[in-house]
C-alpha cells in the first residue's frame, strides 16, 4: 500500500512559508479561466438540485445486504483491517447499518452500538451546528469574529486558553486576524497550519490572505469554537448534544469522554497492526473530539442530508462550494494553487468538501488518525449517503471501492483526499450476490 499522506502530514507542511508571499504566488498561478470554469461547474450542479428529475446515471440503490457483507469482508481480508462499520442512507432515511470484525485485541466483536472515534467527522457536525446558529441570528457567516469577542483575540494568552484552544498570542503583530469570519474558518481558508504546535515557535500564525485559498486547519475550527464559547457564551459540546445528537437519538455520541462508553468501546489498530487504546478525550474540540457509533452516525448523516433544523436556503448554503480548491491533494498543507486545477469540480463548503460528479452534486468528509479511518459521502439529488467508520487505519485503501459498490460512481476525487495511496479493488471476477 502507498504511504498515507495524512500521517505526519501537518509536520511536513511548509510552516515556514512567507505569510505575504504565499497569497501572491497562489493568485499568480491560479488563472482566472480555470477558477471561473471550476466554480461554474460547481454552481451549476448546485442549482440543478432544484430540478424534479434525477440524473439518468443514478443507479437504483436496492440495498443488497448480502452483497455489502461480502464486499466488506473481502475488503477487510485484503487490507488486513480488523474492524469496520457501514451505514447507508437512501432518500434521507437510514436503510442499512452493520459492523464487522473486532473492537479490541481480545477479539470482542465490533457492534453497531460500539463507541468509535469520529475524528474529523466532528468538523462536518460542527458546521451543521454553526449553520443553525446563523439562521437563528446568533452568528453571521461574514461578520468578523473580532466583533463577537470582548477583547482582541491575541490578548487571550492564559495557559488554560492555550490548553483548551490555541496559542492566539502569535497573532499580536498580524492584524489580518480581524478579517477572519465563520465562513473563512469553516472553509479552511484562514491561513493557519493544521495546529499551532506545529509552528516553530508553537504560536498560531497566518500564512496567507484569509479567505483566498484552501489549506486544512483544525485550529481554524477550534478558533470558531472559541468565538462561540468565549464570545457568545455557548457550550459547544452541550449545544451539539441539544441540537444534533439528542433529537436524532444519538445516545452514544459526545464531544467529550463519557464513562458509560467504556463497556462497549473500540480500540484502534495502526498501519503496522499495533493496538492503540481508545483516547478518553477530556476536552471538547470542534476539530475532532467526537466519539460516536455507526448507528448514531447513520442517523446524523440522514438528518444532515434532509436538512433537519434548517431552512431550504440554509441547508443549501451548508454544502454550497464557497470557492474552488486548486491543490493536487489535501495534504501536506500550504500546497500551491495550480494554474490548471487537477479537480476543477472540487470546492470548499462549510465543514465539508463539495464535488460534482456523474450523479450530480455531492459532498464528503474524511476522518483519520494513526489508528482511525472514517469517510462520509452523500449525493444531494437522491439524498443517498454512505458512512464508514473503521478502528483500523489499514481500511482506508478500500474506501473508494466500498463507496462505489453501494452508491455507484460518484465522481469523488479520492486522489485529492488520499494522495498517492494505492487503492484496493475487488477482483474482476467478484460479483458476490450483487443484483443484476
Amino acid at each position: 500500500m502507498g504511504q498515507h499522506p495524512f500521517r505526519n502530514a501537518a509536520r511536513n507542511a511548509d510552516c515556514n512559508a512567507d505569510p505575504g508571499g504565499a497569497h501572491d504566488d497562489a493568485m499568480k498561478t491560479l488563472t482566472e479561466r480555470a477558477w471561473t470554469r471550476g466554480i461554474a461547474m460547481l454552481l451549476l450542479g448546485a442549482a440543478l438540485l432544484g430540478c424534479s428529475h434525477a440524473p439518468s446515471t443514478v443507479p437504483q440503490l436496492g440495498v443488497n445486504t448480502r452483497f455489502i457483507d461480502e464486499t466488506v469482508r473481502l475488503a477487510m481480508a485484503a487490507t488486513g483491517a480488523r474492524g469496520l462499520a457501514v451505514s447507508v442512507v437512501d432518500n434521507g432515511q437510514v436503510v442499512f447499518t452493520q459492523a464487522y470484525g473486532v473492537r479490541n485485541a481480545s477479539g470482542e466483536p465490533l457492534l453497531k452500538d460500539t463507541v468509535m472515534y469520529g475524528a474529523s467527522l466532528t468538523k462536518a457536525a460542527f458546521g451543521y451546528l454553526v449553520m443553525q446558529l446563523v439562521e437563528e441570528g446568533k452568528l453571521g457567516l461574514d461578520v468578523p469574529i473580532a466583533s463577537y469577542l470582548p477583547q482582541p483575540l491575541p490578548s487571550y494568552t492564559s495557559p488554560d486558553i492555550v490548553r483548551r484552544y490555541s496559542a492566539f498570542a502569535g497573532l499580536a503583530s498580524d492584524e489580518r486576524w480581524r478579517r477572519l469570519t465563520a465562513r473563512i474558518l469553516l472553509t479552511h481558508s484562514g491561513g493557519f497550519a493544521n495546529f499551532y504546535f506545529l509552528e516553530p515557535d508553537r504560536q498560531l500564525r497566518i500564512h496567507f490572505e484569509p479567505g483566498s485559498r484552501y489549506s486544512y486547519s483544525g485550529d481554524g475550527l477550534i478558533l470558531l469554537q472559541f468565538v462561540l464559547e468565549q464570545g457568545l457564551g455557548l457550550d459547544v459540546g452541550a449545544e451539539m448534544n441539544r441540537r444534533l445528537f439528542a433529537p436524532n437519538g444519538m445516545v452514544r455520541t459526545s464531544l467529550i469522554w463519557r464513562p458509560d462508553f467504556r463497556p462497549n468501546l473500540a480500540d484502534g489498530f495502526t498501519r503496522d497492526g499495533q493496538l492503540e487504546p481508545h483516547d478518553e478525550r477530556s476536552r471538547v474540540r470542534a476539530s475532532g473530539s467526537m466519539d460516536t457509533t455507526i448507528a448514531d452516525m447513520g442517523r446524523l448523516a440522514a438528518s444532515y442530508v434532509r436538512g433537519d433544523g434548517l431552512s431550504a436556503a440554509g441547508r443549501a448554503e451548508l454544502i454550497r462550494p464557497q470557492f474552488m480548491i486548486a491543490t493536487r491533494s489535501q495534504f501536506p498543507t500550504f500546497q500551491p494553487s495550480l494554474a490548471s486545477p487537477p479537480f476543477p469540480a472540487l470546492g470548499a463548503a462549510l465543514g465539508v468538501i463539495a464535488f460534482q460528479g456523474p450523479q450530480g452534486v455531492g459532498f464528503f468528509k474524511g476522518g483519520h488518525n494513526d489508528s482511525t479511518a472514517n469517510m462520509w459521502v452523500c449525493l444531494e439529488t437522491t439524498q443517498r449517503c454512505v458512512v464508514i467508520l473503521s478502528n483500523d487505519v489499514r481500511a482506508e485503501p478500500a474506501f473508494p471501492a466500498l463507496v462505489r459498490s453501494i452508491l455507484g460512481e460518484t465522481g469523488l476525487p479520492w486522489a485529492w483526499e488520499y494522495g498517492a495511496m494505492k487503492f484496493w479493488s475487488a477482483p474482476p471476477d467478484f460479483t458476490g450476490s450483487k443484483p443484476n
